[in-house]
């Protein structure tokens, strides 16, 4: 799906006219929520007065009558810009469920790391401190080791195949009850790339990489998942833990070569300066998701979880084409990137790997062909599901759809209903 990449580039970088201490004017009058929600929801270019005039609307809006819940939604580093780039669905959630409950529940979002970070979301949830977090299923798996299930390498077989499970309601048996059972987290939707090498300014002049024999002995940045990193072991890319407020200097130091990540974070963190070529290994996913407590989940009252429920699933729908949008044609991630996205402009160079160079790395690293660097972690996630043997069980769901399927094109399905 590409739409046109000026009319893209202009809806998101060019829209958002505010300087950071008008916005902070701004918020200090009307709250955060309601202006985050104003700029997420306005069109053409958004400057202060019109900002300012929007979040009042939004403000009269959500406080026309009391709420009978508030929760707190903590969004790692996605501020208005970010979420604008990266499209998670994480405000269009919240605007849904209070529009949807006609003001009954009200939802105070907090992002730019204020409240929580990609790492410690699940944990500052499972406290108490936040009721509802996003981050990467990857970067929570760290604090609550159920998420690695998804992060068996060369599982999903492409973006399609992985939306095709998330709605699945098989999916609650292999991926959102063992959540709550085991970390007390209500996994609700999200955003799905898949994750990719982002090679740095080492790699500006060298050949395009289009073998894994290129990558071997690279130093490259990872993300939480112990699945993910055992992936890149196999494959030897060499993983180095790295906080992700602290990858940008470390690519642009040259004390990394690389690191794995999904392609709509590079401009939304501003990394295309430091980026140079982007290796489409698709080896794990890139989720981006939304989750709430259980327990805040279950005291509500049947209808509010309804709300909730339908709520998710017009987010996970609507962002479903969204992002595969603004990865093409806004991003650039494709080969070649369209012109005038952000690494067309860059100069970042985009390589898909063959099929038949695919398939190596998959030998390489994939449960099925090299079983036992990952006999372990298949123990030790099949007794957190009950016994269920969830790798197989997922990979057989990731390969009922055709793999050349478009994600745009999967039907979406109330998972929770059988």
């Amino acid at each position: 799906m590409q739409n046109n990449p000026v009319s893209e580039k202009q809806n998101i970088r060019q829209r958002l006219q505010v300087s950071r201490r008008d916005f902070l004017k701004i918020s200090s009058m009307f709250g955060v929520t309601s202006t985050v929600l104003a700029a997420a929801g306005m069109a053409g270019v958004i400057t202060a007065p019109r900002l300012a005039q929007a979040a009042n609307s939004v403000y009269e809006k959500r406080y026309k009558t009391p709420a009978k819940y508030t929760l707190k939604f903590g969004g790692a580093d996605k501020d208005p810009r970010g979420l604008l780039m990266n499209r998670i669905g994480f405000l269009d959630f919240c605007r849904d469920l209070e529009e949807r409950s006609d003001g009954a529940m009200r939802i105070e979002y907090i992002g730019a790391n204020q409240i929580s970070t990609e790492v410690n979301g699940v944990s500052k949830c499972q406290q108490g401190i936040i009721d509802i977090f996003g981050s990467a299923t990857q970067n929570a798996s760290g604090a609550a080791p159920y998420y690695n299930v998804l992060d068996f390498a060369y599982m999903f077989p492409s973006r399609a195949s992985i939306y095709y499970f998330l709605y699945d309601p098989r999916s609650n048996k292999l991926l959102r009850e063992p959540l709550r059972q085991r970390h007390g987290i209500h996994f609700l939707f999200s955003g799905v790339e898949m994750r990719n090498l982002f090679m740095g300014l080492k790699f500006k002049d060298k050949p395009l990489i289009t073998s894994i024999e290129q990558l071997q002995g690279t130093k490259n940045r990872s993300t939480g998942t112990q699945l993910g990193i055992i992936t890149m072991k196999l494959l030897g890319l060499n993983p180095v833990p790295v906080a992700w407020e602290e990858t940008y200097d470390a690519l642009r130091q040259g004390l990394i070569d690389g690191q794995e990540s999904i392609a709509n974070a590079i401009p939304m963190a501003n990394m295309v300066s430091v980026t140079s070529q982007m290796v489409g290994l698709e080896f794990f996913p890139g989720t981006m998701h939304t989750a709430m407590s259980a327990k805040v989940f279950d005291k509500l009252d049947p209808a509010m979880q309804d709300m909730v429920m339908e709520s998710a699933y017009y987010t996970q729908s609507y962002i479903q084409g969204l992002n595969e949008s603004t990865m093409a044609n806004f991003t650039g991630a494709t080969m070649p990137p369209v012109a005038g996205t952000e690494f067309d402009k860059g100069g970042v160079r985009v390589s898909f790997f063959s099929p038949e160079e695919k398939k190596k790395c998959e030998e390489m690293a994939s449960p099925k062909t090299n079983p036992d660097p990952w006999a372990v972690w298949r123990e030790r996630l099949n007794k957190m599901a009950g016994g269920i043997d969830v790798y197989t069980e997922i990979y057989n769901i990731a390969h009922e759809i055709p793999a050349d399927m478009r994600a745009d094109t999967v039907e979406p399905r109330r998972w929770w209903k059988e």
